[in-house]
């Protein structure tokens, strides 16, 4: 109950709290964050865990209760390890520093928040170092969302993953087809895109009597109690990709988080397995559902009703070819499908050297501009459009990133396995029939919550260990007719 009354005080940080109230906002946070803290590693419970853990109870278990041990004691001998006072550190800087970004951002004023990812950084190899790790400090981190992964073999799978993507976007590009870019940048009314996005999200299974839809600066879902789940979006006026899509894969967020158990809620069974499973939801909702075909064959007349000024003389394929054209951009939650990956690629493979210390935060906008010119052959013209796009570092979420890249590995993999269940999925999403593959999800993923290690539960509903083959052969699925390759 204190974890979700946390998380009720990061909800309304990022979506209604006055700026001059952000200073005590991190008091707020830092002594919840102690209180927790406290009572996650009293010696007592470390006591009960380890009773529970061997002996005749252990033999008698159902297997969410052997799972809820096993889980909690996992979390208590990580958590026992960091100082009370790290920890409150450690949340009062998360709070602050999501107020430094977000001005920093809409100034285009690195040097603003340059102090503070500093002393983030500083606090999460101190986070590190006490938690320890096996391979490299990254590991400790990257533990906190993807428990067993270790980050020398995400490197090879994100490797293997850039080294068919790159020729395949080049393909792309050498193509003679190119979809019309202006239709999306198009008018398209605040007011018309939060109904729409809203009519949308309800489609696909995210319920608005247990959640709500609000508006932030960075998108993001957080669940504030079993029947309390917040996504949100932001709008622009002329990108109307921008809050759709956003709003669909924030969705694909809450869908899961309202398809977990409300009878273990803030136990491991009623807990989402992992952030790479938890990001394969907001990525197939968002991407495998929402920009195919099938799903716009339902929708296209609903989209023609509420943008007729923009939408009358555009035909279903050509809308279809817009929303799924493949481009190098720069902004990472605007980026289509193909090059996603490579953006995570790069904040991957920076987070790791700012963390080692092998690359300078004042050095970091550099640095960030050389790898978007090696992998996508671009330059931010300004920080704002680089480095400062995304709050999660100001948040001092290093270790979170890779979750994205195996979130869609494991959307493209899940998908595959729906289809030979369920039948072509395309052909329900045209009749407008999503239960299937909502339910197909809640059956396997989300009622089974966070009772195995994510690549066991994924390699169970999916019958094989993670690549990124699959995803590959979406692509080119998709993409090659689109393109005429």
């Amino acid at each position: 109950m204190l974890a979700s009354i946390e998380a009720l005080l990061g909800w309304d940080e990022r979506t209604m709290l006055p700026p001059a109230a952000a200073e005590y906002r991190a008091e707020q946070v830092a002594g919840l964050s102690g209180l927790i803290h406290e009572r996650r590693t009293a010696p007592e419970v470390g006591h009960w865990l380890e009773q529970l853990s061997s002996g005749d109870w252990a033999e008698q278990a159902s297997e969410d209760e052997r799972a809820t041990v096993r889980e909690l004691r996992r979390q208590y001998q990580r958590q026992v390890r960091l100082p009370q006072s790290l920890v409150e550190e450690l949340a009062r800087t998360s709070v602050q520093g999501q107020q430094v970004w977000v001005e920093a951002r809409r100034t285009n004023d690195f040097a603003r928040f340059r102090p503070l990812l500093e002393r983030t950084l500083r606090l999460k190899r101190e986070q590190a170092e006490a938690l320890g790790y096996e391979e490299c400090l990254y590991d400790a981190l990257l533990e906190d969302y993807e428990p067993g992964a270790r980050t020398s073999q995400v490197a090879r799978i994100l490797g293997a993953l850039r080294d068919e993507l790159r020729p395949l976007v080049a393909g792309l590009a050498e193509s003679a087809g190119r979809p019309r870019k202006e239709i999306l940048a198009r008018s398209f009314p605040v007011a018309a895109q939060e109904a729409f996005s809203r009519e949308a999200a309800a489609a696909i299974g995210f319920d608005f009597q247990r959640g709500r839809l609000d508006v932030t600066a960075h998108p993001f879902c957080t669940r504030l109690g079993p029947d309390d789940c917040r996504i949100t979006t932001r709008y622009n006026e002329r990108a109307f990709a921008e809050a759709f899509f956003g709003t669909l894969h924030e969705s694909g967020h809450g869908i899961y988080e309202q398809g977990l158990r409300t009878d273990q809620f803030g136990l491991p069974p009623g807990s989402a397995a992992s952030l790479g499973v938890h990001e394969s939801q907001s990525r197939m909702w968002e991407n495998l559902v929402g920009r195919s075909r099938g799903f716009w064959q339902y929708f296209y007349p609903a989209a023609q009703r509420h943008f007729p000024a923009a939408l009358s003389d555009v035909s279903l394929d050509e809308f279809v070819f817009c929303i799924n054209g493949v481009e190098p951009s720069l902004i990472r939650i605007e980026a289509d499908e193909a090059t996603y990956n490579l953006h995570i690629i790069i904040r991957f493979e920076l987070e790791q050297e700012l963390l080692n210390d092998t690359l300078r935060v004042g050095d970091l906008p550099a640095a960030w501009n050389a790898k978007y010119e090696a992998n996508l052959g671009i330059r931010p013209a300004d920080d704002a459009h680089g480095v400062l796009q995304d709050i999660h570092w100001s948040a001092g979420l290093f270790g979170y990133f890779a979750t994205y890249s195996l979130g869609n590995l494991f959307a493209a993999q899940l998908f595959e396995a729906a289809e030979r269940d369920l039948g072509k999925l395309e052909e329900q999403f045209a009749a407008g029939r999503f239960d299937p593959l909502r339910e197909w999800l809640t059956e396997r993923v989300y009622r089974r919550g966070h009772c195995l290690p994510a690549s066991q539960l994924m390699e169970s509903v999916i019958g094989r260990p993670i690549s990124h083959q699959q995803l590959i052969s979406h692509l080119r699925r998709k993409l090659g007719p689109l393109y005429g390759i």
